[in-house]
């Protein structure tokens, strides 16, 4: 993001939000909160503030009906839960919005939801797996 400046993206991400508020052009509104949680999850914030930005980004793809921002959105909640062991919410999530798609599977944005889904449906080891040792 900005090449490692998530200082600098905040600051370009606020005035964005600021203009889209004041003007009412609000159809990218919903990515300017998922890059906000991006960029304030980039600098260590806490996990609920950069859930907050995710699912304001969320609710207004949802609300406006823009499914790209809606996945992406998704995709990132759906991450950070994961990383939180949340991984059932993260699939049901995800599950939920990529089902809602007829179209566009073989997409940038659709193969990436598609192969965290399959990661969020694979067994998580409840013990580390012994090394396997190959005999001659």
């Amino acid at each position: 993001m900005l090449a490692g400046r998530a200082e600098t993206a905040l600051e370009h991400l606020a005035a964005a939000q600021e203009h889209a508020e004041r003007y009412g052009e609000g159809f990218m509104l919903a990515e300017v909160h998922r890059l906000h949680a991006t960029a304030l999850c980039a600098l260590n914030a806490s996990a609920s503030e950069c859930e907050g930005r995710l699912r304001t980004a969320l609710g207004i793809a949802q609300r406006q009906g823009a499914k790209t921002w809606e996945l992406r959105a998704a995709v990132d909640l759906a991450r950070l839960w994961s990383r939180q062991s949340r991984i059932t919410d993260a699939h049901d999530l995800l599950a939920l919005v990529y089902a809602s798609f007829t179209e566009g599977f073989d997409l940038p944005d659709m193969i990436e939801a598609k192969a965290l889904l399959y990661e969020l449906m694979l067994p998580v080891p409840t013990k580390p797996v012994p090394a396997i040792t190959v005999s001659k």
